[in-house]
């Protein structure tokens, strides 16, 4: 087993998911379309290790991620093998499509048990630490898909249950029928689009469940990389979007509301990306920010947004009136 920094937990900041006992980093690092994706398994050594050296303890996989679907849990599965699995938060997810059939997406419980046991067959692992419902499903009943979750964490193949992608009233429904207790809802959420503010974050305070906050940077947009408008070389934009997707995300008024935050970002000694972060983490329902990273440095820069999370007044009422559009 390679060695670590053995000062890695004296510097990141550790947040309490709802009213578990769990622990999570305020930063987490998931694959979704990087690893095992458009990034091979040396970038996602780096990656991992980098982000292990600096406290994040928990990495965040599903059943269809990667090129194709599960490459991503068996390329950080290797790299997970390496590392001291105790000190390991590993998360992973079935609802969306994986295979032909029936029976190869959404929530029964044949399709989720059937998934957990291939992606932890995928990753080496005796267990996952955390496993997702990854969309509500409106056909099957839902007290079915919340046993399957129980029936995982009965059977020892998974320690936590928890939701992602459910809405405010589906997620007080799934707390409302499951045995096994819901730990967090995982939800898209950055500072453009913030609807999880209404009605779920208030049924995640009801319920003490955490929420984990991914595509904080809204796929990159919130960050330094297209400001001129532009997607540089070795981008998802550049290298798997294309134009289309810059025309459609960054409108002249888009990218003077993102010039305005970086603005205000350096302000603040802080990128956009870490000013980004910081403003999810204002909230303690948000129990963790689930980035994506293609370098070793895109970990440190968003592990560095913890050095600045407080926020004033103003700073707030004007963020509120750039994105509010």
């Amino acid at each position: 087993m390679p060695s670590f920094n053995p000062s890695r937990y004296d510097s990141m900041l550790y947040r309490r998911c709802g009213r578990s006992g769990l622990l999570l980093p305020a930063v987490s690092l998931g694959a979704w379309e990087t690893f095992g994706g458009y990034r091979g398994e040396d970038v996602a050594r780096e990656c991992l290790t980098t982000a292990f050296d600096l406290g994040i303890t928990h990495f965040d996989l599903a059943n269809n991620y990667g090129t194709p679907p599960g490459n991503a849990e068996i390329v950080c599965g290797k790299i997970i093998q390496e590392m001291p699995r105790d000190e390991l938060i590993i998360s992973s997810k079935a609802g969306f499509r994986m295979w032909d059939g029936p029976y190869g997406e959404w929530g029964s419980k044949k399709y989720i048990v059937a998934s957990c046991d291939q992606s932890l067959k995928r990753m080496g692992l005796e267990y996952f630490d955390i496993f997702y419902s990854h969309r509500f499903d409106p056909e099957t009943p839902l007290d079915e898909t919340m046993d399957a979750l129980d029936t995982l964490v009965r059977q020892g193949k998974a320690l936590y249950a928890a939701i992602s992608n459910y809405g405010g009233q589906s997620t007080r429904d799934a707390a409302a029928v499951a045995k096994t207790r819901i730990l967090a809802n995982q939800c898209y959420y950055h500072m453009l689009s913030r609807g999880i503010e209404g009605d779920l974050l208030v049924a995640a305070r009801e319920l003490g469940m955490g929420l984990v906050a991914f595509c904080p940077l809204a796929s990159g947009i919130l960050t330094d990389k297209y400001l001129d408008g532009s997607a540089p070389a070795r981008s998802r934009a550049a290298e798997k979007w294309g134009q289309e997707w810059l025309d459609r995300n960054l409108s002249p008024e888009r990218l003077d509301v993102l010039r305005a935050l970086n603005k205000m970002a350096g302000e603040r000694g802080q990128t956009l990306a870490q000013m980004a972060l910081a403003f999810l983490l204002r909230l303690p329902e948000v129990t963790t920010v689930l980035i994506g990273a293609s370098s070793a440095d895109q970990v440190r820069e968003n592990v560095a947004s913890l050095g600045n999370l407080e926020f004033s007044a103003e700073e707030l009422a004007t963020i509120d009136q750039l994105t509010s559009g």
